[in-house]
């Protein structure tokens, strides 16, 4: 097969103003979405290889944004003020999950090549410890209450639970399934994490580790991506077996709305101070949506680049920041920003 030619960074910014794909991404409550309303920035040369990204975590009161360049076994690490590159963190093997927590001033990630967790220093970017992650680390969320770390293992079907005080393995809670995301919730003080092969969210209690419920998830297929949004008690999941976003009523337990994405639906990110959440998908579709309130609403929709399946919002700046392995033949960060506000 011929090798196709990457995205020229013209053609990526006038597909992501102006272009949106109703035959891949036509939504279940809304066909008519509207473009992507979002205006190029910049792109910034991003150290390394034309190879994957994967997760994203600030630490919005540093402006420090880490990323996962999976591809090339390291973290980079992003000053969002000074919008450049201030280091990398080299052998973190196929790093997938990548996890600041500002109040310890330390930033975790799934070492999925060598099956660890990697704690590192946020002031001088350097490991500080590596502990067991199971089979295939990768999403991972903070109990603050209980200072334990959650990390799914995916192929393992297992959430492994560790000490952030100690950075020690305390516990391997069998989950019956594939590990999709895991997120934690402030408001009842749980972890929850997406069981995709199961079409299930499952739902722990950090005091004990214990499963406390298994909410099966209606129209799932594939649920991967999660984000919980506390204030209005609603979690999204994000399905790549069948291309679906979902609302879920955390107060009910039951899917409230579905909506049609971009194929292969991953990460998403929520802009509380524009109400905006973002759902990014391997094929490069980007999805927006908003909440008045009530119900959320698909506001606009189109292709932003090649594999820009990871997504990061500043809701101070409202600006969006989008790894691309590859544009003209080398990766960038793009950032990107609303072409207007509500």
């Amino acid at each position: 097969m011929t090798a196709l030619r990457p995205m020229s960074r013209l053609a990526c910014v006038i597909a992501a103003a102006l272009l949106a794909l109703p035959h891949d991404v036509s939504a279940t409550e809304q066909s008519d979405a509207k473009p992507l309303a979002l205006q190029h920035i910049a792109d910034i040369p991003m150290p390394g290889r034309t190879s994957r990204f994967d997760y994203e975590s600030g630490d919005p009161a540093r402006h420090l944004l880490m990323i996962a360049h999976l591809g090339d076994s390291e973290i980079v690490a992003f000053d969002t003020r000074d919008e450049r590159v201030i280091g990398t963190i080299k052998n973190v093997s196929s790093v997938h999950g990548v996890l600041v927590i500002p109040e310890l001033s330390r930033v975790f990630a799934s070492a999925t090549g060598t099956n660890e967790v990697v704690a590192i220093d946020e002031n001088t970017l350097k490991v500080i410890a590596r502990m067991p992650g199971g089979v295939y680390p990768d999403g991972m969320a903070y109990a603050p209450g209980e200072h334990k770390l959650y990390v799914s293992d995916e192929t393992g079907k297992t959430e492994t639970v560790i000490d952030v005080a100690t950075n020690r393995r305390l516990k391997t809670i069998a989950l019956d399934g594939e590990a999709g995301n895991t997120q934690y919730d402030p408001v009842s003080r749980h972890i929850f994490v997406n069981v995709q092969t199961r079409r299930q969210l499952i739902e722990i209690d950090p005091s004990t580790d214990a499963i406390v419920a298994r909410i099966d998830v209606a129209g799932a297929n594939g649920n991967h991506g999660l984000l919980i949004v506390p204030q209005w008690r609603l979690a999204f999941i994000a399905c790549e077996g069948n291309n679906k976003l979902l609302v879920l009523d955390m107060r009910t337990m039951r899917v409230t709305q579905s909506f049609d994405v971009g194929r292969g639906p991953d990460v998403l990110a929520f802009d509380p101070s524009a109400n905006t959440l973002y759902v990014a998908g391997e094929a490069g579709v980007v999805s927006m949506f908003r909440h008045d309130g009530t119900r959320l609403t698909k506001v606009g929709e189109g292709f932003l680049g090649t594999n820009a399946h990871v997504v990061y919002v500043d809701d101070a700046t409202h600006r969006s920041y989008f790894p691309l392995k590859n544009v003209d033949g080398h990766p960038v960060l793009c950032i990107m920003a609303p072409l207007r506000l509500p």
